[in-house]
C-alpha cells in the first residue's frame, strides 16, 4: 500500500479498464465475470434498468474487487421509472429512443422535459443505491453527460449519492471541434471536485475493442490517468441489441483474457483499478489517503 497525502493528485500514470452495459444481458455479466476473475478488467458501468441488472448485482456482490459505477441510460434503452411519470421521454414499452439531438434540444429548451429527466436521473441513481454495492463513478450511454443539462442534473443529483468520479469522454486524436467543448466540460467536474480520468480509449473503436486494438491503445497511452472501456460479451446468436449489429463481443472478451494483453499492460508499469483506487477517499479528514493498486 502507497500512503499518497489527501490533497495529492494521484499519480499521473494510472489505467483503469472498464467494461460498459453490465446488465443489459446476461451474456454480458458473464463476460465481465470471466474478464475480472481471468483477464485484465477492473471496472464495469452498471445499466439499473438493464434486463440482466439483477443478475449483474449477484455476480457484482461475489466480485468485491470489481468496481462498479452507474452506466446512466437517457437513450436507445430501458428507462428506470414507470411511463406515467416520464411520458415524454419514453415510448409504449418504457424505451428511450435514439435522436439524441432532438432529445437534447427538448432536455435544454422545454421545462416539463427536464423535470422528467431529473425524475429518471434520480431513480437510477436510487436503484444502484439500493444495490448496497459502492458507487465507482458513472458514466452515460453514448457519452450523454456532454449534454449541459444532463451534465449539470449529473452533478447536481450526483452529489446525494456519493458520485465521486465520472469518464471524461476525451480521446487523443479525437475531434478537434469537441476539445473546446471537453475543456469545459473537464473544468465543470474539476470546480465540483468530481474526479476523472485524462483521456479514455474506445471511443472510435466503440465495439471493436479486440486484441490488436488493445495492444495498440496500450503501446500510445498519453500520459496521466486513462481509462480503456469496452462491450464484452460471451459468444451468443444474433446482436445483443440492434444498435450492436457490427459489434464483436467475444473479441472484446478474448482481448480482455488474453496472454498478449495482460503482458503488454504488465510491460507499461502502469498501476491499475477502478476509479476509487485511482482517486482514493481518506479514511478520516486529516488522515492521508492510501492508494491499493
Amino acid at each position: 500500500m502507497i500512503a499518497t497525502p489527501a490533497a495529492a493528485r494521484p499519480a499521473r500514470r494510472a489505467l483503469i479498464v472498464t467494461a460498459d452495459d453490465f446488465g443489459l444481458h446476461t451474456r454480458v455479466n458473464e463476460a465481465v465475470e470471466h474478464a475480472h476473475q481471468s483477464g485484465v478488467l477492473t471496472a464495469a458501468s452498471l445499466m439499473v434498468a438493464g434486463d440482466a441488472a439483477a443478475d449483474a448485482v449477484e455476480r457484482a456482490r461475489r466480485l468485491p474487487t470489481l468496481r462498479v459505477g452507474l452506466h446512466v441510460v437517457l437513450a436507445d434503452g430501458r428507462a428506470m421509472s414507470p411511463r406515467s411519470e416520464i411520458p415524454q421521454l419514453v415510448d409504449a414499452q418504457g424505451r428511450f429512443g435514439d435522436t439524441m439531438v432532438r432529445d437534447g434540444i427538448r432536455f435544454f429548451f422545454l421545462p416539463r422535459v427536464r423535470a422528467q429527466l431529473a425524475r429518471e436521473i434520480r431513480a437510477q441513481f436510487e436503484a444502484f443505491a439500493a444495490t448496497g454495492l459502492t458507487l465507482d463513478h458513472v458514466n452515460t450511454h453514448k457519452h450523454f453527460h456532454l449534454h449541459p443539462t444532463v451534465l449539470s442534473l449529473l452533478l447536481e443529483i450526483g452529489s446525494e449519492y456519493g458520485m465521486r468520479s465520472m469518464r471524461l469522454p476525451y480521446e487523443a486524436g479525437g475531434s478537434l471541434a469537441l476539445r473546446p467543448w471537453i475543456a469545459l466540460v473537464r473544468a465543470r467536474l474539476d470546480r465540483r471536485h468530481i474526479a476523472h480520468n485524462d483521456h479514455v480509449a474506445g471511443i472510435a473503436g466503440s465495439g471493436r475493442m479486440d486484441e490488436a486494438a488493445f495492444i495498440k491503445a496500450l503501446a500510445t497511452l498519453p500520459a496521466g490517468v486513462n481509462e480503456i472501456y469496452c462491450h464484452p460479451a460471451a459468444p451468443g446468436n444474433g446482436p445483443i441489441t440492434p444498435s450492436m449489429a457490427g459489434y464483436v463481443h467475444a473479441d472484446e472478451l478474448a482481448a480482455l483474457v488474453s496472454p498478449r494483453v495482460a503482458a503488454a499492460m504488465n510491460a507499461t508499469g502502469i498501476p491499475r483499478g477502478g476509479f476509487s483506487d485511482i482517486f482514493p477517499t481518506p479514511a478520516s479528514p486529516g488522515e492521508p489517503a492510501l492508494r491499493t493498486l
